[in-house]
């Protein structure tokens, strides 16, 4: 048996729960001479020596197994434990203490876990949860690899969670599927989910056992950019991997700016940062557009889509892209007609982009009515 201080993110009792997976009483601790910091860049905790103290909570008669735990949770950021002496409520208790690996990460601002809990918390626990149902399967240090896009799709399934209306179709309710086995074959960027699983029917009885599998990518927001004064748009060209998978004997596509929601902003944000590190563009206005599942046989993916109002003059396109992402963006302005012709042509040949041509076209003259020069 052991004891264990946490000084960091394990003192917010949900997330020690989900890694333990069961509650465990812990005591308010300090831990004398040292302080804590954020790792700079990062979205959790370091702990160094020096300072006045750090706070935090005592663990206390850990088993075998709350250890495994633990250390595939910590291990694949590099941190280990040291055994020190804590104060416990005037008890001295010596306990095991994550260190990161000297010279791993780097302090930044100093820690209160109270803000991490309101830009973190929900969705660290939510992160947790396909963090441990990985031990035994994944290491440690390959789940740190991919611990952003694991924090990225912990975000989709919050915002998933936000029920749609449910005027025609069936609303779930508790034991509608139920998950016999899951697995996740592979996992790098992207990554597959497989599940065995039955489902309700509309007669009211449960389906056999079924084998299903989806590919797993984080919820990404769309824009596009139109100025309604010029009534012109702004479209980008890229390279794209899936029509170059199928064969396709043009693999550059027309788009719409597009990208993955990062797990600590909204989709409102996520367009506005895409615009800027696509096309050099400052969006004001963004009217929301549809949101929908673009593949949902096969996909996890969830698009949130927008037409962003800019000011687009002669000289507004050009090579765009974030260096160290291989992005070789081109963009182009295109005039409203333009743009129809080229989805009638079938050179525009993306969902997102296709569905914002088509609001565009619905939406129009009132944005020019109240925005530009009227229709």
């Amino acid at each position: 048996m052991a004891d264990l201080f946490f000084y960091g993110t394990l003192c917010h009792p949900p997330l020690l729960a989900a890694v333990l997976g069961r509650e465990v009483p812990v005591t308010p601790a300090r831990l004398a001479g040292h302080s804590v910091f954020w790792a700079a860049g990062q979205n959790f905790p370091l702990i160094v020596e020096g300072g006045a103290g750090a706070e935090g909570v005592l663990a206390e008669g850990l088993g075998p197994e709350d250890l495994a735990r633990l250390d595939h949770y910590e291990g694949g950021f590099d941190y280990r434990t040291r055994d020190l002496a804590v104060d416990a409520g005037g008890r001295r208790v010596v306990a095991r203490v994550y260190f990161p690996d000297a010279g791993r990460w780097q302090p930044g601002a100093p820690w209160r876990l109270e803000d991490w809990v309101v830009h973190w918390g929900a969705v660290a626990v939510e992160a947790s949860a396909e963090v441990m149902r990985l031990m035994g399967t994944r290491s440690a240090r390959d789940i740190a690899r991919r611990y952003r896009m694991i924090l990225m799709h912990a975000a989709s399934r919050l915002r998933a969670r936000e029920r749609g209306p449910a005027r025609l179709r069936r609303r779930a309710v508790e034991g509608d599927v139920v998950v016999s086995a899951w697995r996740q074959p592979y996992a790098r960027f992207f990554a597959v989910e497989e599940y065995d699983l039955g489902f309700r029917r509309f007669d009211g009885t449960m389906s056999e056992t079924v084998n299903r599998a989806a590919f797993i990518s984080s919820d990404a927001a769309v824009v596009l950019p139109y100025d309604p004064v010029r009534d012109r748009v702004l479209l980008i060209e890229q390279f794209r991997t899936g029509p170059f998978a199928r064969g396709d004997g043009e693999p550059w596509l027309i788009e719409a700016i597009a990208g993955r929601v990062d797990p600590d902003e909204t989709p409102e944000e996520a367009v506005r940062r895409e615009a800027v590190e696509e096309a050099g563009l400052v969006l004001s206005d963004l009217i929301p557009a549809a949101h929908y599942y673009p593949t949902p046989g096969a996909k996890a993916e969830y698009l949130y889509t927008f037409i962003g109002l800019a000011d687009l003059p002669d000289g507004a396109a050009g090579l765009g892209g974030v260096e160290g992402e291989a992005e070789d963006i081109r963009a182009h302005l295109v005039g409203f007609p333009d743009l129809m012709d080229l989805i009638a042509s079938g050179e525009v040949n993306n969902a997102p982009l296709l569905i914002l041509g088509m609001t565009l076209a619905r939406e129009r003259a009132a944005i020019r009515a109240r925005h530009g020069r009227g229709a």
